[in-house]
């Protein structure tokens, strides 16, 4: 976890804190693998077409290693303006 996160919180008893600490946690966990999903889903739909073999054709293959990449990219790209963004809105102490 991001100890920054916990920063304004420094006025809370260290038993509310370990609670806040865990929520975050938790969250980045949900977080993650709700992308991962994400992912999953959409280069499954877009990349797989027939059940003829149980393991990925050539084709397929190529197609979610793509696929992956470019959604893998938009993400580190989205986290980057993000925290841009995040910092021009910083106030400081």
């Amino acid at each position: 976890m991001d100890k920054s996160m916990l920063g304004d919180l420094d006025s809370l008893p260290e038993e509310d804190k370990l609670r806040m600490s865990v929520m975050i946690d938790q969250l980045q966990i949900r977080d993650s693998l709700r992308m991962y999903n994400s992912l999953v889903e959409r280069c499954f739909s877009d990349c797989v077409e027939s059940f003829r073999r149980k393991s990925l054709d050539k084709q397929e293959e190529t197609c979610v290693r793509r696929c992956a990449e470019k959604f893998l990219k938009h993400s580190m790209r989205v986290g980057m303006r993000f925290a841009e963004l995040n910092q021009g809105t910083a106030t400081p102490d």
